[in-house]
């Protein structure tokens, strides 16, 4: 299939994925998967803020305060 990835969980975490996985009928490692690809595509929105780069106006053109860093 893919990369095996190993890591410790608390057993907090580990019951309540044990739990859902039995709820829903699903194998842990698909709920497990599920999950990570929904991290993965909502990640996108995490960068929506990059939207704004270089849209303010009437500030000065360099924000730099220390010197040899300014482009005067």
């Amino acid at each position: 299939m893919g990369q095996t990835i190993t890591f410790r969980l608390t057993k907090k975490l580990a019951d309540w994925i044990e739990q859902t996985a039995a709820r829903i009928g699903v194998s842990q490692g698909k709920l497990i998967r599920d999950h990570l690809e929904r991290a993965r595509q909502s990640d996108n929105g995490a960068r929506k803020f990059m939207r704004f780069a270089g849209v303010i106006r009437g500030g000065p053109r360099n924000l730099s305060t220390r010197k040899g860093f300014s482009k005067k």
